[in-house]
C-alpha cells in the first residue's frame, strides 16, 4: 500500500521554525523523487522543495523558499523532512508530501503521482 503522511505543521510566529516530516512507505520509496507542495488560502498548489532519492541526487526550491527552507532524506527512518526557517506570513498554507517517477526535474504537481493529505502551517505576524 502508498502510503505518504506527513506531520509536524502547527502555529508560529513570523521568523520562527518548523520541521515538516514525511513518512513514506516501501512502495512509495521505489519512486524516484520526493517533493514539498503547498496551498494558501485562495492560491493554486505551488511547488516549494524536491530532491532525488538517489545518494547525489539534486535539490530544487522555489525562489521563495531558498535560503530558509532544506529538503532531507532520513534514509534510517524512510522520512523526507523540510526544515523551514524564518518563516513568514505568507508561508502559511497546507503542505503536501509527494513522490514521482519522473526523470526529469520534480518542479510541477501533475508530475507527481502519490501524496499525503497535508499539514496546516500557519506563520502569524
Amino acid at each position: 500500500q502508498v502510503q505518504l503522511v506527513e506531520s509536524g505543521g502547527g502555529l508560529v510566529q513570523a521568523g520562527g521554525s518548523l520541521r515538516l516530516s514525511c513518512a513514506a512507505s516501501a512502495r512509495v520509496l521505489r519512486r524516484v523523487a520526493m517533493g514539498w507542495f503547498r496551498q494558501g488560502p485562495g492560491k493554486e498548489r505551488e511547488f516549494v522543495a524536491a530532491r532525488r532519492l538517489i545518494v547525489g541526487g539534486g535539490t530544487w526550491y522555489a525562489d521563495s523558499v531558498k535560503g530558509r527552507f532544506t529538503i532531507n532524506m532520513d534514509d534510517t527512518t524512510n522520512t523526507l523532512v523540510l526544515q523551514m526557517n524564518n518563516l513568514k506570513p505568507e508561508d502559511t498554507a497546507v503542505y503536501y508530501c509527494a513522490a514521482s517517477s519522473t526523470t526529469g526535474p520534480p518542479l510541477r504537481a501533475d508530475l507527481f503521482e502519490y501524496w499525503g493529505q497535508g499539514t496546516q502551517v500557519t506563520v502569524s505576524s
